[in-house]
């Protein structure tokens, strides 16, 4: 007998709607003679412990929840489909009218995988803390409306300091996010390339650099005030002068369950910028 299927059923714990389809959609898998649980998507300890004897995690949120689960599913390889309830929706797969039981616990899906990032902060040489992101890391000015100075390296080389409200380092899915609205390029979703945009910067000729598979981006911050470093717009940490973060390609992927056709996110993108008048 082959092993029974498991899923994950990641409800947002503020939208009530969440957890009722999710209690429903559980009764429907069951029948179908699977296994799932409930978790709250914001507990990311609990998802990861589950993870690596589930099949499928299924999120009932937004893209919010999409970031948060991915980060914690990345690791043990468990793929995410995504029930839209949000507002943007450009990473989910389907609204909640779409669910099929059946189709799910049948694998009627093909996967698609994305890469992510590994951020790394420190200071005076001693690494502070770490995490993985989907979207981006977001090295930017604190509370006041003062640039800061980003001495910024590539693959170890100087390219240049950044006199700006910050800058970005993103993966392709992160394009269609920060990136898109400071200006950056838009990738598909299978490009490993990285993205680095400076923000708001200052007598700067460089706007946007798409970087090689596997490169490493270095900030050293420059700053007489209180910066921010923040992981996919979720984790946010207080940097002082001095301090450095680190960007690379992360060894984990994202993976996606998907019944879309495989050219999808090409409608998806000029739909969704046709909602937003873009």
């Amino acid at each position: 007998m082959p092993p029974m299927k498991q899923f994950l059923l990641l409800h947002h714990p503020k939208l009530p709607r969440s957890l009722t389809l999710a209690q429903q959609w559980l009764s429907q898998l069951e029948q179908l003679g699977a296994r799932g649980a409930l978790v709250s998507a914001w507990d990311e300890r609990e998802i990861q412990r589950r993870a690596p004897d589930a099949t499928l995690a299924i999120t009932l949120g937004g893209d919010g929840t999409i970031l948060r689960a991915a980060r914690a599913c990345a690791s043990a390889r468990l793929p995410i489909l995504a029930i839209n309830l949000g507002r943007v929706g450009f990473l989910s797969e389907m609204t909640p009218e779409r669910f099929d039981a059946r189709a799910v616990v049948e694998g009627k899906y093909w996967l698609e995988e994305r890469a992510m990032l590994h951020a790394v902060w420190s200071r005076d040489d001693a690494a502070l803390g770490e995490s993985e992101a989907l979207n981006d890391v977001v090295v930017g000015r604190g509370k006041l409306a003062r640039v800061i100075r980003l001495a910024t390296y590539i693959d170890g080389d100087y390219l240049k300091t950044f006199v700006a409200d910050g800058a970005i380092v993103a993966t392709a899915t992160g394009s269609t996010a920060y990136v898109f609205a400071t200006g950056g390029p838009i990738l598909a979703p299978a490009v490993r390339t990285l993205v680095l945009v400076p923000i708001a910067p200052y007598l700067s000729q460089v706007k946007s650099l798409v970087l090689p598979e596997g490169s490493r981006v270095l900030f050293r911050l420059d700053t007489d005030h209180d910066a921010i470093l923040t992981v996919d717009g979720q984790i946010d940490v207080e940097l002082k002068h001095g301090d450095e973060v680190l960007v690379q390609a992360s060894k984990n992927i994202a993976r996606f369950a998907r019944f879309q056709p495989r050219t999808y996110f090409y409608g998806t993108l000029v739909d969704r910028l046709r909602e937003r008048g873009a």
